[in-house]
């Protein structure tokens, strides 16, 4: 089974763009494949910005593809995230820059 990882804005948006990745989660989930989704995990401890990447970027790396969400290239996280999946050769896909 594929798995893949959902990347995009959180920081700064309403509700920190939960709906949006709980949205796209359930359709790739009803599609067949394995969801990492950051919007589902609990908060660090310390609840820092750093944190939460070093959660995200153990994810990511554990994933096949990557799913852009809009307005990701606005997103500092989210760039990050862009740029490791293709630096590890890891399938990208979704919304544009």
């Amino acid at each position: 089974m594929t798995r893949v990882y959902i990347a995009g804005p959180m920081t700064g948006m309403p509700d920190l763009n939960y709906p949006e990745f709980h949205s796209v989660a359930g359709y790739l989930r009803e599609l067949g494949y394995q969801v990492e989704n950051p919007a589902e995990n609990p908060e660090p401890p310390c609840g820092s910005w750093e944190a939460y990447m070093r959660m995200a970027i153990a994810q990511l790396v554990k994933c096949d593809e990557v799913h852009m969400l809009r307005g990701w290239s606005r997103s500092r996280g989210a760039k990050i995230e862009h740029e490791l999946a293709r630096t590890l050769g890891l399938v990208v896909s979704g919304a544009p820059a």
